[in-house]
């Protein structure tokens, strides 16, 4: 698969995958958070504002990755 390729997939993945999981993340907030602790509510903001991270950064890094033809 060409880079180019790579880059377009990996660029359309992202901008659809991140607002779903960001209305999934609220939906999940409002049923869950109403009248837990304010500090639950931070460590839940924390890490749901987080987990996205890892899994971008695995799809950034196979966009990034060299076309095996033009390697070697």
């Amino acid at each position: 698969m060409s880079p180019s390729l790579r880059k377009l997939i990996g660029a359309v993945i992202l901008v659809i995958t991140v607002p779903v999981y960001a209305l999934i993340a609220m939906v999940v907030a409002v049923a869950v958070l109403p009248g837990v602790n304010f500090w639950w509510q931070l460590v839940y903001y924390v890490v749901a504002g987080l987990l996205w991270v890892p899994p971008a950064g695995l799809l950034i890094a196979w966009m990034a990755r060299p076309d095996r033809r033009l390697a070697g």
